[in-house]
């Protein structure tokens, strides 16, 4: 599902044109461009989940413990980005519970670090209030500047 929702974003969501066809159209080319049926009613199913959760907005410090579900989706380079992109101002607070909602609705995937980059750049794009945290994370996910955390 991961392939889908990149190829959505890059062929749709960021094209500069801002036209983008309707959901039927874009179905029947994910289908012919060889994507599983399941997979691609998964992926719409995702983007509408985290369109209902655009209210999600604070900026409040906060702490986060992860729970096992999450520790075990989760690696160590994963949850130390995250933690990176909130230390940084890229993502806040509630931005990153949404980001992680959205990782673990990819129940079948396995959450790589560019994966994780990737959805944190959809949910960016998604919130028209973070235009230069999304500019900042394109950098990283296009530019592939490297995220170790010394």
């Amino acid at each position: 599902m991961f392939d889908i929702i990149i190829y959505l974003f890059e062929n749709y969501l960021d094209d500069e044109s801002g036209f983008v066809p309707d959901s039927e159209t874009i179905r029947n080319e994910l289908l012919e461009a060889g994507f599983p049926k399941a997979e691609v009613n998964n992926a719409f199913v995702w983007l509408e989940s985290l369109a209902q959760h655009q209210d999600i907005n604070s900026a409040a410090p906060s702490f986060r413990v992860f729970s096992a579900d999450e520790l075990a989706r989760l690696d160590t380079e994963c949850r130390g980005l995250l933690i990176f992109l909130e230390q940084s101002g890229i993502l806040t607070p509630a931005c990153r519970e949404l980001v992680i909602d959205r990782l673990m609705a990819f129940k079948d995937d396995e959450i790589s670090l560019e994966n994780l980059k990737w959805v944190v750049l959809v949910i960016l794009f998604s919130r028209p209030d973070d235009e230069a945290a999304f500019a900042r994370m394109e950098d990283l996910v296009y530019e592939n500047i490297p995220t170790q955390v010394h």
